[in-house]
């Protein structure tokens, strides 16, 4: 089964850097492009955070989300990465599509026109029922939680 994503650029868009795509055969995510205004950059201070557009707006087919993530090369060499990871699209949002970006290295870094900013993956929905009931199912684990299962 075949799944569509469809877009829209965002009016004044800098439509050349083309949609979201797969960079390797067997890439999870496309990547984004930061879309800026008149091919200006923004520059994350160390612990600023941006809003930062990517020029697109799209539909989700009913069933799925499109969720965001940060971009490992961009973590590692300079600790810039988004908040809210991974951010989640939901299938009935049409507005601009906009990444929250942060700073969490030690040094300014700048975002260009053009640059890959982050990922999107495109995941299946599950929108289960809901109940309360009087006991819970037992399990080994039970109710150990944070490092419970050792390093």
């Amino acid at each position: 089964m075949s799944v569509m994503v469809q877009f829209q650029w965002v009016e004044g868009a800098d439509q050349s850097f083309g949609l979201p795509c797969y960079e390797t055969a067997g890439a999870a995510g496309a990547d984004l492009r930061a879309n800026l205004p008149d091919g200006q950059s923004v520059t994350l201070e160390p612990g600023a955070r941006a809003l930062v557009p990517t020029g697109l707006r799209m539909a989700i087919p009913a069933g799925y989300e499109v969720q965001i993530r940060p971009r490992s090369g961009l973590a590692l060499k300079h600790g810039v990465t988004l908040l809210n990871t991974p951010g989640t699209i939901d299938s009935d949002y049409r507005g601009p599509l906009g990444v929250i970006m942060v700073n969490l290295g030690e040094a300014p870094f700048e975002v260009t026109h053009g640059m890959r900013i982050a990922q999107m993956v495109v995941a299946a929905v599950v929108q289960p029922g809901f109940e309360v009931v009087a006991s819970l199912d037992e399990t080994a684990r039970g109710a150990g939680g944070f490092g419970s299962t050792g390093q």
